[in-house]
């Protein structure tokens, strides 16, 4: 059975020792008296809880799975309920929510280091709180002053759940093809009517209601995505003072749960509105504008299951590496009381290994920084510095969501080997991270999607004025770091490929005025391109970190340098690979007829 440790040293490296937060914070007039005592003890507690309650489910959920009875309810494994009630009883839910609604007011990103450990304890499991506060944050940027006061305390609370529901059986990513239909009941409440699949958490037993945020249309709505409309629509229909019972129960069921490759813990369903009442969330056919504060809040969500898989599988197959017998060093026998040496003395497993280790400390750095720039985003009082920070995120989110789960596909698969045969086996549970590790880098918009979204949608849109500025920050680093003679192994090559990065993207951008399909050949290989961009200059940034600790003869700063060293060495230049893959252009992809495939 594998085993999980948070990894708590390394997260405070991050946050003191490379991000500074507390000085962040002191600039935030919410969070200025959040000192490093209490960011400590906080992360302790959340380490405890995912460790000891909600880790040992994770083999449970995925054997077991969710029951869907004959009446549409679902039960879901055995332990996930009562975990849950514990995640509420111990105020988890409320950390990073507004005091308005009885949060703790904490900031964004220690609930991101909390999911990091949830999801390295259990994703399927931590999906059900995540979405939920996705939901909170929908309703509390859109939601009328009735939604927010029916709704928000119990979310909040975590005694009710949330979902969204976007996907039906004829769209998935192109919602300007959705059928679900709206009608007003002359009341001010609407009649929900239309059938939604792949909707995670959308019936379970976990809380007392379910509130689904559904996209769908009003009868005179325009066609595409201009004309979509947002809805809440609840299990169980409130009554003015937000109490529930049995008799007030929706028009809404799960139809079937979904028979899928992992995360089964978790309820996939299909959910189906017979008319089910619901209430207009912002204003009409501007829908999915207010459904994107959730669907980029889940798209960072996704970045952190996969940081939270890496770093669990890295843990255990770097254990198992360190005990398993097989064969003997090429160098000689390094362990010659035993009968064979342990694999970690063979080069291609310290590759895997350094590999998922790398992914893991660059995620982490990565995500924790962009979770530091919404709170600065959220919170300081400067406008400027709000939207500075607003458009790194911005341009940053399908980079979180694409390259940190590309790169944990790789990982659990690099784990999965370093176990050779039994990894393969479902009692060491190291086939479960790579199954669980395959969604992410195709819900809440796949890969490809992400990419046209970041060259498209958050480069070619602008010309680049949110790149330029995410590049000045990296020019700024070269300027400071680079007169130093120990950090030109780390300085030069990202020098190197910030330039590489300008000149590709204005070939990109001229290549796309005469054919648009420049832009769908390039999009992939580029976002990989520019996630190493971000992954290099925050291993220069751990480098220097490191190496002004050098002589405190603490072996963390040695590890972290040595890491900092195999990533420059042995995966950035895929960055020479995808830089000719996004220059190679349309006509390779495009010239075969379609009828010859």
């Amino acid at each position: 059975m594998p085993s999980y440790t948070a990894p708590l040293r390394d997260m405070h490296f991050v946050m003191h020792e490379v991000l500074n937060v507390q000085e962040v914070f002191k600039s935030l007039p919410a969070h200025q008296e959040i000192d490093q005592d209490t960011i400590q003890q906080i992360l302790e507690q959340a380490a405890k809880f995912a460790k000891e309650i909600v880790q040992p489910l994770n083999q449970i959920g995925d054997k077991e799975g969710c029951t869907r009875h004959d009446d549409g309810a679902v039960t879901t494994p055995v332990g996930f309920k009562e975990a849950y009630e514990q995640y509420v009883q111990a105020g988890w839910p409320a950390l990073a929510c507004s005091p308005e609604y009885d949060g703790q007011g904490l900031p964004v990103l220690l609930n991101t280091v909390l999911y990091e450990m949830l999801n390295s304890a259990n994703q399927a499991w931590t999906m059900y709180p995540g979405l939920s506060h996705g939901a909170y944050e929908c309703l509390k940027a859109h939601g009328t002053p009735e939604q927010k006061s029916l709704y928000l305390k119990k979310l909040v609370s975590g005694q009710w759940l949330g979902t969204m529901c976007l996907t039906e059986p004829h769209c998935g990513t192109d919602l300007g093809l959705l059928k679900t239909k709206a009608e007003a009941h002359g009341d001010g409440s609407y009649a929900i009517t239309g059938t939604k699949i792949f909707i995670s958490s959308g019936e379970h037993d976990l809380g007392q209601n379910i509130i689904h945020l559904v996209l769908a249309r009003l009868p005179d709505a325009p066609t595409g995505t201009k004309g979509i409309s947002l809805f809440v629509v609840p299990k169980y229909l409130p009554n003015e003072l937000g109490d529930i019972s049995a008799q007030n129960k929706n028009t809404l069921s799960c139809g079937s749960l979904e028979d899928k490759m992992g995360i089964h813990g978790n309820a996939t369903c299909v959910m189906n509105f017979d008319g089910a009442c619901g209430t207009l969330v912002g204003e009409p056919h501007q829908g999915l504008r207010a459904m994107f504060i959730m669907m980029n809040a889940a798209r960072l969500g996704v970045g952190m299951q996969s940081v939270g898989l890496t770093e669990v599988a890295y843990q255990n197959s770097a254990a198992y590496a360190k005990e398993r017998l097989q064969m003997r060093s090429l160098k000689g026998a390094q362990a010659p009381d035993k009968v064979a040496d342990p694999i970690i003395v063979h080069p291609d497993v310290r590759r895997m290994l350094l590999t998922q280790r790398a992914y893991a400390e660059g995620a982490r750095a990565f995500a924790y920084w962009v979770a530091l720039m919404i709170d600065i985003e959220q919170n300081h009082p400067d406008p400027n510095e709000r939207e500075a920070n607003a458009d790194l995120v911005t341009l940053l989110t399908p980079i979180v969501k694409a390259f940190i789960t590309d790169n944990a596909f790789a990982a659990t698969s690099e784990g999965l080997q370093v176990f050779g045969g039994h990894g393969y086996i479902a009692d060491w549970g190291m086939e479960q991270f790579v199954r669980d590790s395959r969604i992410n880098m195709i819900y809440e918009g796949t890969n490809t999607i992400q990419s046209l979204d970041l060259l498209g949608r958050k480069v070619l849109s602008d010309m680049g004025a949110k790149l330029k500025k995410f590049g000045k920050i990296i020019e700024a680093f070269i300027e400071k770091e680079g007169v130093r003679k120990e950090m030109a192994e780390f300085i030069d090559p990202l020098a190197e490929l910030a330039d590489k990065v300008e000149k590709l993207t204005k070939e990109i951008g001229l290549k796309a005025m005469l054919n648009h399909n420049e832009v769908g050949a390039a999009a992939v290989p580029y976002l990989r391109v520019l996630g190493h961009l971000v992954y290099a200059y925050l291993f220069a940034r751990m480098a220097r970190v490191a190496l002004d600790n050098k002589k405190s003869n603490d072996t963390f700063y040695e590890a972290k340098l040595a890491t900092a060293r195999f990533y420059f060495a042995r995966l950035l230049p895929e960055t020479a690979s995808q830089i000719r893959f996004a220059r190679a252009g349309a006509s390779s992809l495009m010239s075969l007829d379609a009828a010859l495939f």
